[in-house]
């Protein structure tokens, strides 16, 4: 099975503010409010991962995860045991919403707005799960 951990939701700036507002119920979706989320997931999987005994492997640009998968698999014994055999992390592109703060021309009055942009998550910000594989 490959796991895949994120929302498509999420990947758009009224998805985010949704999510916020209505979920978590908060006046206002802020960057600010996902950076918290986002290391408890990360710190969640590191956990795990050092719990089970699990490998976690960070891919390399362009390396094929069912390659990975394969020479994983063969390090396991004959048949295979079930199970979680191994966590990886992909450095793919992604969309992220930030909040940036603006201003009214007429009123002065400051306010968030949120914006998305593409970016290569660094490894701890955007989680990206498969082959069980976790950012």
């Amino acid at each position: 099975m490959y796991l895949n951990a994120y929302v498509p939701g999420l990947q758009y700036e009224s998805g985010v503010a949704a999510f916020f507002r209505r979920h978590r119920g908060q006046p206002f979706a802020s960057s600010a409010l996902m950076e918290p989320i986002s290391k408890a997931f990360v710190a969640a999987i590191h956990a795990f991962v050092q719990e089970q005994g699990v490998p976690l492997i960070s891919f390399e640009k362009g390396q094929r995860k069912d390659n990975v998968m394969a020479a994983q698999l063969a390090r396991l014994p004959a048949p295979a045991p079930e199970g979680i055999v191994f966590v990886g992390r992909a450095q793919e592109k992604a969309r992220v919403i930030r909040t940036e703060k603006r201003c009214n021309p007429t009123t002065g009055q400051t306010y968030p707005w949120s914006i998305g942009n593409f970016r290569h998550p660094p490894g701890a910000g955007a989680p990206s799960v498969g082959p069980v594989t976790v950012t």
